[in-house]
């Protein structure tokens, strides 16, 4: 397979004219295609959930079909066009995505999508279709998209986002133009949020849970009960590690009730795994959870390195069964089972 991705360089991220922050190359790049008439009919955008993914597509969408642009490539982001457009609500806009986050993306969804993209425009230059999250896609759907990319009319863009390209069908990797991602950096993210107006201490803690992915400490940000949720998963696990095989059943059960909390949950206790493996390799990396330092350092300094390596390997493992469909109770319960007593 050629490649044909491009990865974002290592130079300071800056709020672009698009209204995004970071991702300034990428905004470059997509201006010069729209500008040039040169604009590719597949792109897709790849990075961590939380980066801005789905943003860029839309801010890309608006560039594509903006009426009043406030020169090409550039739009106005206040007419009618580009407000429905960032609603995900325009004639000529089509949001094809899994119905929850961790979801199946169905070839039904891809069928009903590619009745749309043989239409002509209704009102704009451009017929654009995002496909988000499409390594949620079954083998059935991408394999419906590809026939969809190789018959795909002039007037069509096609934008995929996906965590990474290699969980995509390779042919359909080959038709697309590939952008790769990156997070900003802590520091960034955090001059970003206190200029935004937050507090200090606040801006730094969501700067670190997110790990530099904009997108993540916006929802954090504007949504104060992940926050809260977050804060209960790690009290949880902390409780767990000294808890009985009965506490621990009972946990499993009532974890595995949703699947989408249970996910969440895995994902919290993943990220301060990885902190306290990362204390004990005496690692210069930043901490993500680092309004629990101390008791990071704590655990840190009681458990060997290889240890930690495997509680860590043990929950990528957990929420890699998950989007398996595995036995949610069973998973939970062996998950539970493995903790370290500490």
């Amino acid at each position: 397979m050629t490649d044909n991705s491009i990865t974002a360089p290592s130079t300071t991220p800056r709020t672009n004219d698009w209204n995004l922050t970071g991702h300034a190359w990428a905004v470059d790049m997509l201006k010069k295609h729209i500008v040039r008439g040169t604009t590719r009919h597949a792109y897709l955008f790849c990075g961590p959930p939380g980066l801005g993914r789905r943003t860029l597509a839309l801010r890309f969408a608006q560039a594509l079909n903006c009426p009043t642009p406030l020169e090409p490539g550039i739009p106005c982001g206040t007419c009618r066009d580009c407000k429905q457009i960032e609603s995900m609500q325009h004639a000529d806009l089509t949001i094809v995505q899994a119905d929850s986050e961790g979801g199946t993306l169905k070839v039904d969804q891809i069928r009903e999508a590619r009745k749309t993209l043989i239409l002509k425009p209704y009102m704009s230059k451009y017929r654009v279709a995002l496909f988000l999250r499409f390594h949620e896609a079954n083998d059935n759907a991408a394999n419906a998209l590809l026939k969809t990319l190789e018959e795909a009319p002039s007037y069509a863009v096609l934008v995929l986002t996906a965590d990474n390209p290699e969980q995509l069908l390779p042919t359909i990797v080959s038709r697309c133009e590939v952008l790769r991602l990156r997070p900003l950096s802590v520091d960034e993210t955090q001059r970003e949020l206190e200029n935004r107006g937050l507090e200090h201490s606040r801006a730094k803690l969501i700067a670190h849970i997110s790990g530099g992915r904009m997108g993540y400490a916006l929802r954090l940000l504007e949504n104060d009960s992940l926050l809260e949720q977050r804060e209960e998963r790690l009290n949880d696990l902390l409780t767990l590690l000294s808890a009985s095989r009965v506490e621990k059943f009972k946990y499993a059960d009532k974890l595995s009730k949703d699947k989408d909390a249970m996910r969440q949950t895995i994902t919290f206790w993943l990220s301060y795994w990885r902190d306290v493996m990362l204390r004990a390799a005496q690692a210069e990396t930043p901490l993500v959870n680092v309004d629990r330092n101390v008791e990071i350092e704590d655990l840190a300094g009681k458990m060997d390195l290889a240890s930690l390596r495997k509680v860590v390997s043990g929950l990528e493992n957990a929420l890699e069964q998950m989007e398996r469909n595995v036995n949610p109770r069973l998973l939970a319960e062996v998950m539970l089972l493995d903790l370290p007593r500490v």
